[in-house]
């Protein structure tokens, strides 16, 4: 009985693509997925920056294949898609939409640069890799798993990052839409919705006193740590869910049920 619940959150043979997986989330999402089983494709606007995460899963006894994207190009979406099948020998069965930027000042200085950054990467580059992923799986006649990696911004707003909030409701959206249209080809599209997450990039702020004073607005006190997204992962990635789609996990201490 052990055995068999353990290996329902197996991905071997699979192959999962991961953006934005140089640093961050992405980079522990790759990892993550590789002790699960899966072949990893990581990829970055910068493939450069990925030589030490291909390295790290191969000294874990995987396999990983670096390739540079830019997800707010739909020809290098498409450059993309085409080297995975080349190199991979077919097309990724999971996808993890990763990749994601912010821009933070009061929303009166945001500028149209501001919004298209913010949105053009988030909302579109999203939904052109998602769209892409599908587009190849249905070409194959193979199911898979998309999972974006959204934000709790998407349900709930904060100063200062109003593109970001806006770009991320969105996002939530779409998994529902591409949901819908695409349980028929047996592909389920959901959602993670992380909280705060201590990451190098924001443990300084998130270790200051505006810090604290955040963390007092979460029910459980606590900021969310990189492995709290481990299981959350693996159960959209695997056969575990196979009967979730269109469905968007909280992951953030109950923060989304504050009313702080």
């Amino acid at each position: 009985m052990a055995d068999r619940i353990e290996s329902m959150f197996r991905v071997d043979g699979r192959r999962a693509l991961v953006t934005g997986a140089s640093s961050g989330l992405g980079r522990r999402f790759a990892r993550t997925l590789a002790l699960a089983g899966a072949e990893l494709i990581v990829v970055a606007r910068r493939a450069d920056k990925l030589g030490g995460l291909v390295e790290e899963i191969g000294s874990l006894g995987g396999k990983c294949l670096a390739v540079s994207l830019d997800v707010t190009s739909a020809a290098s979406v498409q450059a993309c898609f085409d080297e995975i099948e080349r190199s991979a020998g077919g097309p990724a069965d999971i996808v993890v939409n990763n990749a994601g930027v912010t821009v933070t000042k009061p929303l009166l200085q945001h500028t149209e640069e501001d919004w298209d950054s913010v949105v053009g990467t988030n909302l579109k580059g999203g939904w052109m890799v998602a769209q892409e992923a599908a587009r190849r799986l249905v070409a194959a006649k193979k199911g898979g798993s998309i999972i974006n990696i959204a934000s709790i911004l998407g349900e709930r707003v904060a100063g200062g990052v109003a593109p970001y909030a806006v770009s991320k409701a969105g996002l939530v959206q779409a998994t529902k839409a591409m949901a819908l249209e695409l349980s028929r080809y047996d592909i389920r599209v959901n959602a993670i919705l992380p909280g705060y997450i201590v990451t190098d990039l924001n443990r300084d702020f998130l270790e200051s006193e505006a810090g604290e004073k955040l963390r007092s607005r979460i029910p459980t006190r606590r900021f969310g740590r990189l492995e709290n997204l481990d299981g959350p992962l693996l159960l959209l990635a695997s056969d575990a869910g196979r009967h979730m789609t269109g469905s968007v996990l909280a992951v953030d201490g109950g923060h989304l049920v504050s009313s702080l």
